[in-house]
């Protein structure tokens, strides 16, 4: 199994391109069609031309070369249509298959006894039943789902996230779930299986992105019902223009009729709106997020509050030191060497910090602290540091248990010290040589670069931000301040979440939440978008409606701007479908009637060359138009964060207006062709 993500595939790649014909084709089975009422209706009227023009043929009719035209124009359309939702289709069956290239047939170490690992049975994968547990070793392949009950190792998920860097995976915690087809680079680990076979998340993944499982969303739906309503309305009009031109002394073939009919409903909407919901899903595979329907991608781009948790999302993670503050008669450089060999031996992100800060500062030599006894952090202490040769005792730790240790309170500058660094949002490690208190520590979360700009972003697009924190109001607040959220919600259980996404709810309000843990699945499945990150537990990623491969939350963001593009995208080409569609009508009606009425010739601004090069003309363009735009509906309207009036009033412009001016432009100029080449 390779352990490089695949490369990535263009939408215009003829890996894509291929297939994607021969698929437009297989999609004329009408069983396909039927679920686009839109295409449906022109595939149907494609076949009646094709019939007519067949009869007409037979007869030895006077207008078979321009019902041939006709005809096949029509089913270019049908074709292209399909081929546009084909090409859509294609990259998430690509990637499907780089998935499904990782799942793996390989035997599992079935535990027979769970407290001696050197007893185990190679068994089928597919006869491993979930609750059972199994042995994974260093350079094998973890075969299934499953929850780390014994070890810690690392595991390379590169195939499924992309990313080549292994993730450290064990028992306990939110970092205990594994995934089927990665594989372990070293250690052991014991897994008990959580997933019936073919059930796996990559399984499930495999299907999402193929699209097998894909149901259309609400706002699908009823753009659908919208379409068909359309086109009941123009094929009542369309019935009605026989009567009417036999009434005026004129007549209209059938198959005129018929291409009238195809170029007034919705066809350029119709033939591109599954293939803008199928490329906004897969915009957020390639950003390494799953998503288990349209509808939390459609949600994602309607979200009123986006709640954030500070560990990992605002803030590294990991308390950092960022400055030492001697006390009143103590030098600056005797503080940060005390903590610097305090610390020489404490493998935590925060004790790593301390000697990085030290290093910077002073160049100290690590060789200082050699032969010395390291006392470790115990949860009794508070506290932990090295005893050096000569009898030199130096401990770091929380304030009140360096009190207990010097056997009296802080000296009030010292205890300043620490309260302006807690109400600041800091921690204070005290430092302490021979009982004797040498200054503080300040400890910090720090705020990830550029977090507020972000956060500015979001209060564009009308997105209020909370973060969610288990600190303490006033910690809460000042980190809050300083990454520029609008809201705080300290000291936060997993009741208090539930309930402040119900709250929103209540209120008319669409909420966003990501996650990892257990105590986080009640709020994900609570929440109208949740985003659980892969590296959570089984719970979670249940729980959510999208999954993050990367297990970065502050992707949630880029979430966000990808349903809002598809709504945007969506919204874009139906106001460019339905103005294209008025502006026909009237360009070609007056057309197809000025030689009965005269009157008419003030409303045949195009004076296109006759009726027969009038339908020629727009049948052309319709067909072409779609063509033209599925680049568009493939790469989506690019987003401006901007008010919804803003959009909307952009939307109007550029697409009303130019879906009004298009047809007048593009069939004129098509008119002008057929008539210089003689096609009608």
């Amino acid at each position: 199994m390779s352990k490089h993500p695949p490369a990535e595939i263009g939408l215009m790649s003829p890996r894509i391109l291929g297939p994607a014909i021969g698929q437009a084709v297989r999609k004329l089975d009408p069983r396909s069609l039927a679920r686009n009422p839109v295409i449906f209706s022109t595939a149907l009227v494609s076949l009646l031309s094709t019939v007519l023009v067949a009869r007409e043929a037979l007869q030895s009719g006077p207008a078979v070369w321009t019902g041939l035209q006709i005809a096949i124009w029509l089913w270019f359309t049908v074709l292209f249509a399909n081929f546009a939702e084909a090409v859509a289709e294609g990259r998430g069956k690509a990637r499907a298959d780089a998935f499904r290239s990782t799942r793996t047939s390989a035997k599992a170490k079935l535990l027979e006894d769970p407290a001696d690992r050197s007893r185990t049975r190679p068994t089928d994968i597919a006869q491993v039943e979930p609750g059972q547990l199994i042995l994974v070793e260093a350079g094998d392949t973890i075969p299934t789902d499953g929850t780390v009950v014994a070890g810690v190792a690392s595991v390379d998920e590169s195939a499924i996230t992309g990313e080549s860097a292994p993730v450290i995976r064990e028992s306990g915690g939110d970092r205990s779930s594994v995934t089927g087809g990665t594989r372990l680079v070293s250690d052991w680990l014991v897994v008990r299986v959580t997933a019936k076979p073919g059930e796996t998340f990559l399984d499930r993944m495999i299907a999402l992105v193929e699209g097998a499982r894909r149901q259309k969303t609400p706002n699908e739906i009823a753009l659908d019902i919208l379409l068909a309503g359309l086109t009941l309305v123009f094929l009542l009009v369309v019935a009605t223009l026989p009567a009417f031109a036999s009434w005026s002394g004129t007549t209209l073939p059938v198959i005129y009729l018929a291409a009238l009919f195809v170029t007034l409903i919705p066809t350029t909407i119709g033939g591109l709106l599954s293939a803008i919901g199928i490329a906004g899903m897969d915009r957020l595979v390639k950003a390494n997020v799953v998503a288990k329907s349209g509808r939390a991608v459609e949600a994602a781009g309607d979200i009123d509050v986006l709640l954030l948790d500070k560990t990992g999302t605002i803030t590294f993670g990991n308390r950092m030191a960022d400055a030492f503050e001697p006390a009143p008669g103590v030098a600056p450089r005797m503080l940060a060497e005390a903590a610097f060999l305090a610390s020489l031996a404490d493998d935590t992100p925060e004790g790593k910090s301390i000697v990085d800060l030290a290093l910077r500062s002073f160049g100290f030599s690590p060789d200082a602290a050699k032969d010395a006894h390291i006392v470790p952090f115990s949860a009794h202490t508070r506290m932990s540091g090295v005893d050096l040769p000569g009898g030199v005792s130096l401990r770091k730790g929380a304030s009140d248990a360096m009190a207990a240790l010097s056997g009296a309170p802080l000296a009030p500058a010292v205890d300043q010290i620490v309260k302006r660094i807690a109400s600041s949002g800091g921690t204070p490690l005290v430092v302490a040589q021979d009982r004797k208190v040498l200054g503080v520590i300040h400890l910090k979360d720090v705020v990830k670069p550029a977090i507020r700009e972000r956060f500015a972003e979001l209060r564009r697009m009308g997105i209020r931000t909370v973060m969610i924190t288990g600190d303490n109001p006033l910690t809460a607040a000042a980190i809050a301040a300083e990454a520029g959220v609008d809201d705080v919600l300290a000291e936060a259980t997993p009741e208090k979440k539930l309930e402040l996404i119900r709250k929103e709810q209540a209120a008319g309000r669409l909420v966003a939440m990501c996650g990892d843990g257990s105590n986080d699945a009640p709020a994900l499945a609570q929440a109208d978008v949740g985003v659980a990150m892969n590296t959570g537990t089984a719970a979670a990623k249940e729980a959510g409606n999208l999954i993050d491969l990367d297990s970065d939350p502050t992707k949630l963001i880029e979430i966000v701007m990808v349903g809002k593009q598809l709504l945007i995208s969506r919204g874009a080409l139906t106001t460019f479908s339905v103005a294209n569609d008025v502006a026909k009508y009237f360009a070609i009606l007056p057309a197809l009637f000025v030689g009965a009425y005269p009157g008419l010739a003030a409303l045949d601004v195009m004076g296109l060359g006759s009726p027969q090069s009038a339908i020629l003309s727009a049948i052309i363009f319709n067909a072409l138009v779609i063509v033209a735009l599925i680049p568009i509906a493939l790469k989506g309207v690019r987003y401006r964060p901007a008010s919804a009036a803003t959009l909307l009033s952009r939307n109007l412009l550029v697409y009303g207006l130019g879906g009004l001016l298009a047809p007048f432009v593009g069939i004129k100029l098509i008119d002008l062709l057929v008539d210089l080449l003689h096609l009608a």
